[in-house]
């Protein structure tokens, strides 16, 4: 007997699996909520220099204070981090008469002064991480997606070795101490560090909570399961950007959204370990206690499957064999599947963070922009749900990623007047990144053997965090040239989609269980016959 014949006899999909999927889905919502906080924890506003001794110009307006104290930009706009070492009073005689000697102009001297219409206050006020200390801003979300990379090995074993719900508990403790203890911070070095122990707290829930679901479900139901909890990333998408317009200074704001992990930790209560996990690791009584609980749950009192036989279940699942991540590079068709799957994701995660962190240039307000960039997702979730079916998980990986650079790419070329037209583009390219997302956990799942499955998800998750990673320090390439950041964005998007033209198309095939059955042709069968066996063991991360 199968762990499925087991979830069929307790009654497959009922009340004890929704139960579950909404307290899961319930805790998801804090992922987004900190993933994708720099956009608002570390969003710079407008500013200018602070000039000195402004009360000597009292018969000046305040435009005319700053035309003489600072330079403007060939947009006409004035410098950011420029100002003139004396008062250029000839400019109020005329204005586009900027001064031609370079030497009378200084960086900063007296910091700066910023404009609080939109934040109140951010990590960029706050230790003045603008100009030459930019890089230091664009490095927070570096340092979050370091400590999301490292929680991802840490938290990957433990919940392997002490269970799934214990470890999701202790993910959800940590994230909130650390989370508090980031909205304290009284220097950026504090900072800096409690936000990275954040992305390691934060890794543990992002890696267990699809697969403590999917371990719950039948078969039939896996694919929706998957869907429906990617969903409610969406929706902690969206609850950001009402957070952040109703909480604009940033210490309040960390507070706001460290907040429901209390709840979810509250709520995780009535959350079963998995009986899969707990079988896996001959925990037979504690097992059979919870199959006997969804039965009951479900409807089906005539449960009678006995710990012993749960006990040769676990005997029959031993395979057998010691493997590891090198293990993904041993043999020539899945060295080649690890290759390319590894650069999918790299393309994915970068060009998807690097989209969902550049929300300015569409002339929308930035609150607008990570609304309608949340909202985006949820049809192409559901898009992916029959598109996948249809066309193939390969077509389908390879065209989201392809199209998602096009739009990004098409945004190059449109000019800034038409921000309409480039707030659709972006909408649509982001639609696509989601759907690419989307895609690439199911196609995975279904391409490394099940001896492999967990090693083959934890290389490729650790390639997409280091996507995640590099991707806000890309924006510092705009020093070089103002479209690079985007131009490299598209590069990549396009490149790795291409690349996932190599991989071998998984729809209608059996799932692989060892190694020598990826190195054999891959034979369809009908989807009715198709019942996958193993689940993903890492989570549907972002």
């Amino acid at each position: 007997m199968k762990f499925e014949d087991l979830l069929v006899e307790t009654g497959g999909f009922g009340r004890f699996q929704i139960l579950i999927l909404s307290i899961l889905c319930l805790t998801r919502i804090n992922l987004p909520m900190h993933f994708l906080l720099h956009n608002f924890l570390a969003a710079t506003p407008s500013h200018h220099c602070a000039i000195p001794h402004q009360e000597a110009f009292v018969n000046l307006t305040v435009e005319e204070v700053l035309l003489i104290s600072i330079p403007r930009k060939p947009d006409g706009t004035f410098s950011s981090c420029e100002m003139f070492s004396q008062p250029q009073f000839h400019l109020l005689l005329n204005s586009s008469l900027q001064p031609e000697n370079k030497s009378i102009v200084q960086p900063c001297q007296h910091g700066w002064v910023y404009d609080r219409s939109q934040f109140t206050s951010t990590i960029s006020t706050q230790w003045d991480l603008v100009c030459e200390q930019r890089g230091l801003n664009q490095a927070t979300a570096t340092f979050f997606f370091i400590g999301v990379t490292i929680g991802a090995v840490v938290f990957g074993y433990l919940s392997d070795r002490f269970g799934r719900k214990s470890m999701l508990q202790l993910s959800l403790v940590c994230s909130m101490v650390f989370g508090m203890l980031s909205a304290t911070s009284v220097s950026y070095t504090m900072l800096a560090i409690t936000r990275t122990l954040t992305g390691v707290a934060l890794s543990g829930l992002s890696l267990i909570v699809l697969p403590l679901g999917m371990e719950w479900v039948d078969v039939q139901h896996r694919t929706f399961t998957g869907i429906l909890i990617s969903i409610f990333w969406s929706v902690g998408n969206m609850l950001l950007a009402l957070a952040a317009y109703l909480v604009r200074e940033w210490h309040w704001l960390l507070v706001a959204v460290t907040g429901p992990c209390l709840l979810s930790i509250i709520c995780l209560w009535w959350v079963p370990e998995s009986a899969r996990w707990l079988i896996a690791k001959g925990k037979v009584k504690q097992a059979h206690r919870h199959l006997l609980t969804c039965a009951r749950m479900n409807g089906r009192k005539d449960f009678a499957v006995s710990p012993e036989a749960l006990t040769r279940m676990a005997t029959d699942k031993n395979m057998g064999g010691s493997y590891s991540c090198i293990s993904l590079f041993r043999t020539p068709v899945l060295r080649k599947i690890s290759l390319c799957s590894g650069v999918v994701w790299f393309g994915v995660a970068f060009s998807y963070y690097g989209m969902s962190m550049n929300l300015t240039g569409f002339g929308l307000s930035v609150y607008v922009s990570q609304f309608v960039f949340g909202i985006i997702e949820i049809p192409a979730k559901i898009a992916m749900y029959v598109v996948v079916n249809r066309v193939g998980r390969r077509q389908s990986q390879a065209w989201t990623l392809i199209l998602a650079g096009v739009c990004i790419g098409a945004n190059i070329a449109i000019p800034k007047s038409f921000t309409s037209l480039r707030s659709v583009v972006a909408t649509v390219g982001k639609g696509f990144s989601e759907a690419a997302f989307t895609t690439v956990f199911l196609y995975t799942s279904e391409l490394y053997p099940t001896i492999l499955r967990q090693n083959g998800m934890g290389y490729t998750s650790f390639m997409a965090r280091l996507g995640a990673a590099l991707a806000p320090l890309v924006f510092l390439l705009d020093k070089v040239w103002r479209s690079l950041p985007e131009v490299t964005y598209c590069s990549v998007a396009v490149c790795s989609g291409a690349v996932a033209f190599l991989l071998p198309e998984t729809l209608n095939v059996r799932l692989p269980e060892g190694i020598e059955d990826i190195e054999k042709p891959q034979v369809k069968v009908p989807p009715e016959a198709s019942a996958p066996e193993g689940v993903p063991l890492q989570a549907l991360l972002k």
